[in-house]
This record gives structure tokens, sequence and C-alpha cells, in this order.
């Protein structure tokens, strides 16, 4: 995949994505705190935008921040986007998919790892890839 950019309609979104898919990717949501699908998930391979299959994180980047969801301490480079959020009366990091601008999570400088860094992610984001 490359950084080519998706432009799509928000009723094409609708049809091609699940009700829940929608509503995180698309409308920003946030999935329950260990209900999703790769929260404690560590096999090898690649996990991708689950709205357009781009290469976002790789397994090896990922751990156990005990936080309810799907824990990075580094993005593929090049493939996530960094917005200012300060929607819930606090200054965060969102995290985008450079490709198709999906709602993916945040990111946080809390990680317990060498970089510092801690993206958390929303499992209906992700599609895994195995290697």
């Amino acid at each position: 995949m490359s950084n080519t950019k998706i432009n799509k309609s928000e009723a094409n979104w609708k049809e091609e994505l699940s009700d829940e898919q929608y509503r995180i990717l698309r409308k920003k949501g946030t999935e329950m705190p260990h209900s999703g699908t790769y929260n404690l998930h560590f096999e090898n391979g690649t996990y991708c935008c689950a709205g357009c299959n781009e290469p976002l994180f790789e397994s090896d980047k990922k751990f156990d921040a005990h936080c309810g969801w799907p824990s990075f301490d580094a993005s593929i480079k090049g493939k996530v986007d960094y917005i200012s959020d300060k929607t819930i009366g606090m200054i965060r990091t969102e995290i985008v998919c450079n490709s198709c601008g999906g709602h993916l999570g945040h990111v946080f400088n809390d990680g317990p790892t060498e970089t510092g860094t801690r993206y958390c992610v929303n499992s209906v984001s992700l599609k895994f890839q195995d290697r």
C-alpha cells in the first residue's frame, strides 16, 4: 500500500463499514475498554487500518499498557497523522490513518518503553495481517 489519500463520501464509508467501525473510524468514537479483539492480542504481523487496509503498526511495537486498548510504542513511519484534540476539556493528540483519515485513537507521552510513547488504539479501527 502507498500513502495515496483515499477520499470517499460519508455514504460510501457507511455502506462499506460496519456500524461500529463507522462510529469509531468516521465519527471519532471510542470502544469500551477491555472489549476489543486486539487488546490482548500478541501474534506476529501487522496491524492495518480497518477502513483502507493501510499498514499502521508492527506487532513488535505492541505492548500491554493495562489501559484496556491495544497499545503501541511507535507507528510505521508516515502512516499516522496527528491532530490536536480539545474535545473533552483537555488537550490530547488524536491519531488518524494518513491514507483515509480514519480515527484510530490517541497518542500519549506516558509509554513505559524507550520511546516514551503510547499509541492507544481502538481495536475496531484495526485489521490484523499475520506474518
